[in-house]
Formats: C-alpha cells, structure tokens, sequence
C-alpha cells in the first residue's frame, strides 16, 4: 500500500530484515575478527576468541587491552560502511545498530556464563553504538540526498 505524498512506500518484509540482521551479524563478527587480528600482529599479540566475547579483556590497563578496544571502535566504522551497502535507510541505521550489540551483549552472556558487568565494556559498547549509527546515518543520508537525474535520456554528441 503506498500513501498519497510519500516517495517511498515501505513494505513489512519480514525475510528481508531477517536477512539484513544476519548479514549485519556476519559483517560484525567478521570485520571485528579482523581487526582483532591485524591490530594483535602489530603488537605481536595471539588473537583469540576472548578478545571478542570476554568482557574482562577490556581496559586501559595493558596495551592489549587497549588494541582490542581500538578493534571495536574501528569495527563500528567498518560496520558503517556496511549499512551504506547493505540496509541503505538512514532511519533503519539506529534499529540495525542496537539489533547487532544486542545480539553481541547476548553472545557475550552466553560466552561468559553471565551478564556482562564491567563498567568499561558497557561505555565502549555505548560508544561503538554510537558511532557506528551516526556515521551510517550520515552516510546514508549523504546518498538519499543526491540528486535525481529528472533527464533519463542518453547524451548525444552532435
């Protein structure tokens, strides 16, 4: 159903979301395993599954906690990028940013065996949030504000 004045009409696809939450997911994880990894090469540093889910791993305590801190705020930016490409709304952006860290709050809690408590993964985790919806807000906004071409025929070069 579309409504008089709207220029997109949105319909409830509940295969689509479901969809664009699990590539969001593998997108997180992915990006996130990455980052782990090149910023543990360069400090000489093992990766391991515990940087992404253990809660207690994050600080400015050690310079390895610093890095894995750096790795989740660089993955937000890269997960930006991923809702420019992937979710493409500027109004979804926020929905889709809470929906992947509370699927990693979730998968944190699983991981440890309790709620993850620390004072230092719940700010990090407000930022991240934070940055990544705002930087795939304005990305895409950036995009849904470009002019439309109002001329659809080919140039000819006469």
């Amino acid at each position: 159903m579309r409504m008089a004045g709207q220029f997109r009409s949105y319909v409830w696809d509940p295969v689509l979301i479901i969809s664009q939450i699990a590539l969001m997911q593998f997108i997180y994880y992915g990006c996130l395993g990455l980052w782990v990894a090149l910023l543990d090469v360069l400090i000489h540093y093992s990766p391991s599954l515990d940087q992404l889910f253990n809660y207690e791993l994050l600080g400015f305590s050690s310079v390895h906690r610093r890095i894995t801190m750096m790795a989740f705020i660089l993955n937000s930016l890269t997960c930006a990028l991923g809702l420019l490409y992937f979710i493409r709304r500027g109004k979804q952006c926020l929905d889709f940013t809470v929906t992947v860290h509370l699927f990693h709050m979730m998968g944190c809690w699983i991981y440890n065996a309790h709620f993850p408590s620390t004072i230092t993964w719940w700010l990090l985790m407000f930022v991240c949030i934070g940055l990544m919806a705002v930087t795939g807000e304005y990305l895409c906004l950036r995009t849904e504000l470009n002019e439309i071409p109002l001329n659809s025929a080919p140039k000819s070069n006469v």
